[in-house]
């Protein structure tokens, strides 16, 4: 599971992507509004830690330029901003929930932990006629269970959560593989022709097509 952090505080953003990684969790990082937005949009996180004081955008801004192409991610604000008018701003632009600084880590994983578990109890990912169910860990084509690889099965949930983006090898050893140094990334395309085996895909179809040199593409089109 991945986690967006978006926080100017150098020493905040550090303790708190010390802890979640500690926690087992994949952390990015962004210290400005602009910057947490891009990473938002184009580096899929399973929720997002957004403070509300931000440099370039405000945090409010950020959540309302994502709720108009991402409807579902979980936003929680982390702010020391708590009147009720402003709470009631957070939400409205977008927010599930909102933590007042200072807060308590063990509170803000357990909010974490509901926040992944509501999401992950109703979230069905599709591509095609083939059906991911993260709650159950189920990949179905066809009416038939398809068993995966954890792996496997996280490279495939990856290019269906960024379905329509070309994912380039570098971002898939970054955001999958949680490696973020020089690595032989050819190692994603025997995992790639793996997932296709144990789909009957080939790799000229468009369900997962290979873009020559950069990467792949998770389309529905056939």
């Amino acid at each position: 599971m991945k986690i967006l952090i978006v926080e100017d505080e150098i020493g905040i953003a550090n303790f708190l992507q010390q802890g979640l990684e500690e926690e087992g969790y994949t952390v990015e990082v962004a210290n400005d509004g602009e910057a947490g937005l891009e990473k938002a949009l184009n580096q899929k996180a399973n929720i997002i830690l957004l403070d509300w004081m931000l440099p370039k955008m405000t945090g409010l801004e950020v959540c309302k330029a994502i709720r108009i192409q991402d409807k579902t991610t979980p936003i929680l604000f982390l702010t020391a901003r708590d009147t009720i008018q402003e709470t009631i701003e957070g939400l409205q632009a977008g927010a599930n929930d909102y933590i007042k600084k200072p807060f308590s880590f063990d509170e803000l994983i357990e909010r974490i932990k509901v926040h992944f578990r509501n999401q992950t109890e109703t979230e069905i990912l599709r591509l095609g006629t083939i059906d991911i169910n993260l709650a159950k860990h189920l990949v179905i084509s066809n009416k038939e269970e398809i068993h995966l690889t954890q792996r496997e099965f996280e490279l495939l949930c990856y290019l269906v959560q960024n379905k329509g983006k070309v994912c380039t090898r570098t971002q898939i050893i970054e955001d999958v593989w949680n490696i973020h140094f020089e690595y032989d990334t050819g190692v994603i395309d025997v995992f790639i022709n793996s997932i296709r085996k144990k789909l009957n895909l080939n790799k000229d179809e468009e369900l997962i097509k290979t873009i020559r040199g950069v990467g792949y593409i998770a389309n529905d089109l056939n």
